[in-house]
């Protein structure tokens, strides 16, 4: 279905090709997966299946791309649209309409389809990815989880036989992210349809994938069956590393195929604990009382009380829509509260100015790059440190500390998105709040881009000041937080230590509590330290 013979590609200006002599098939009706860290190409290649690369990035490409037997180069991308769909990192610069519904059906008015046609369509995919409820809800009114699974939806209705999808679980919770990849799996099963996926969280696609695609980041692409290429991949979920760690042949690509294994494992490490996290007993730096937030007749927050500690990782979870941004909005000061009270050392950010807000709490937006509006990365810190009323230069040391070697004369948009993080990060903490709120920090990195931010956070922590992280990422969340915080319709269902809440619960667990269950081991590293422990001790 998809072929690609002696393929490279080079951006203007690069030193060297994001893409080299790639020659590889991918048949009709397989789930492709596509890994490989931050920056080494894989949106690139997603973008040459359809002919957007070269056309709307520049460039030059060489070789041949071809689909169902079009050439790319050839026929123009409007008459690619009924063919290949195209769902990219971004759903919001995507949309063309106002409404759900109208996004769903913009692109088969544009190919003139029967009304009958379109309705029965739209009612499908509203079915199939669970959106029915907001039907009529302006998309910008969405949480970006629902946004995504909107973008998603307006390819389906179109019936592309070839679906391409940059990270579209990044901002979906974990249940909503099994309903979207259920959907793919039945196009893919049921009607034939090749999906191709790039994705970070590798840990939800890769049991589900037919072949796997590996960027090792010299332009190459290395293609094959996913149980061989992780024995060697620097891309793996946590249930293969465990697999690693514990010496297992062959690794195991799920949960149902690790826990089949781990039988020894677990009593290996029978009657041993992880080593305790710190409790939630340090004097709250915030404290929040009968906060409610609503738009319009929608409630958003229902009259909630929190108290965050200085020093603690507090994470906060729960499905799309559930409150986690309203909430952190309404903390920091910028957003609207219907009703309640905040208090940092006495003083409520919501009534003060948008700096005192600011030297009060920072807030990292689950578009860091909305805070980023000058040319170069010397401007945004040199602006940051007078709208802070900092020394100069204190914005780009913190910058140094978080991500080394970011050049002064980079435009902000053409970092990394990792780097962009570091330097949202490095402009909140340049007024030195004493509290720190991450909306979805961690869409768009890799695994050893997460484990670099998750050093920045625990310091954050252990310098005393109040951490919060909204996040689907139960990886991270289990790797980083000390308490975790669980939200449904506005209102708080769960609160308590990171072990008790997130071995409790199907959705919120991490690979490795699911197959160490009932003992409480969260990540790899635990498992890693504690058969460490056994070998010196025998």
């Amino acid at each position: 279905m998809i072929r690609f013979e002696k393929v490279s590609f080079r951006y203007d200006g690069a030193d060297s090709d994001a893409l080299r002599d790639v020659d590889l098939h991918i048949p009709e009706g397989e789930l492709c997966l596509v890994t490989g860290r931050t920056g080494v190409g894989k949106s690139t290649l997603l973008g040459a299946v359809n002919g957007l690369v070269p056309r709307f990035t520049g460039g030059r490409l060489r070789g041949r791309v071809t689909v169902g037997g079009l050439d790319t180069a050839r026929l123009p991308l409007q008459e690619f649209a009924e063919v290949v769909g195209v769902v990219g990192q971004d759903p919001l610069a995507g949309f063309v309409t106002d409404t759900v519904e109208e996004e769903l059906a913009y692109g088969m008015e544009q190919r003139g389809l029967a009304a009958e046609v379109m309705r029965k369509r739209v009612e499908e995919t509203l079915d199939l990815l669970g959106i029915a409820e907001l039907r009529n809800r302006p998309l910008r009114t969405l949480s970006g989880g629902q946004q995504q699974r909107v973008a998603i939806g307006a390819v389906l209705t179109n019936h592309p036989a070839v679906l391409v999808l940059d990270e579209p679980t990044s901002a979906l919770d974990p249940t909503a992210a099994e309903d979207v990849l259920g959907a793919l799996l039945r196009l893919v099963h049921d009607l034939g349809t090749t999906v191709v996926v790039a994705e970070h969280r590798v840990e939800r696609v890769l049991q589900y994938a037919d072949r796997l695609l590996h960027l090792p980041g010299d332009g190459t692409v290395v293609s094959g069956e996913p149980a061989d290429m992780m024995r060697h991949s620097d891309v793996a979920p946590p249930v293969v590393r465990l697999g690693r760690a514990a010496g297992w042949d062959p690794l195991p690509l799920s949960v149902r195929d690790a826990r089949r294994r781990a039988t020894e494992l677990r009593e290996r490490l029978a009657g041993r604990r992880p080593p305790p996290r710190p409790a939630n007993d340090a004097t709250p730096v915030l404290r929040a009382r009968g906060l409610t937030v609503s738009y319009g007749r929608d409630i958003a927050v229902r009259g909630v009380d929190l108290d965050l500690p200085g020093g603690r990782v507090t994470a906060l979870m729960g499905r799309n829509g559930s409150g986690k941004s309203s909430l952190l909005w309404a903390l920091q000061g910028s957003g609207t509260r219907a009703s309640g009270v905040v208090d940092v050392a006495g003083v409520d950010p919501g009534g003060v100015s948008a700096a005192g807000a600011r030297a009060l709490v920072g807030l990292v937006p689950q578009t860091a790059s909305d805070l980023l509006y000058l040319d170069t990365v010397a401007a945004e810190c040199r602006q940051c440190d007078r709208e802070s009323r900092v020394p100069p230069g204190t914005c780009r040391a913190l910058l140094d500390t978080l991500a080394p070697g970011v050049p002064d004369a980079r435009h902000p948009r053409d970092l990394s998105e990792g780097q962009r993080l570091a330097l949202v990060l490095a402009v909140q903490l340049a007024a030195a709040p004493g509290v720190m709120l991450l909306d979805e920090p961690t869409r768009g990195l890799d695994h050893h881009a997460k484990e670099r931010f998750r050093t920045v956070v625990r310091r954050l922590a252990d310098e005393g000041r109040a951490v919060v992280v909204a996040t689907h990422d139960v990886e991270f969340a289990a790797a980083v937080a000390d308490r975790v915080v669980v939200m449904a319709e506005g209102e708080f269902v769960a609160d308590g230590p990171t072990a008790r809440i997130v071995t409790s619960s199907p959705a919120f667990a991490p690979q490795v509590a699911k197959v160490m269950a009932p003992q409480q081991w969260l990540t790899v590293a635990q498992v890693e330290a504690a058969l460490s422990d056994s070998e010196v001790v025998a």
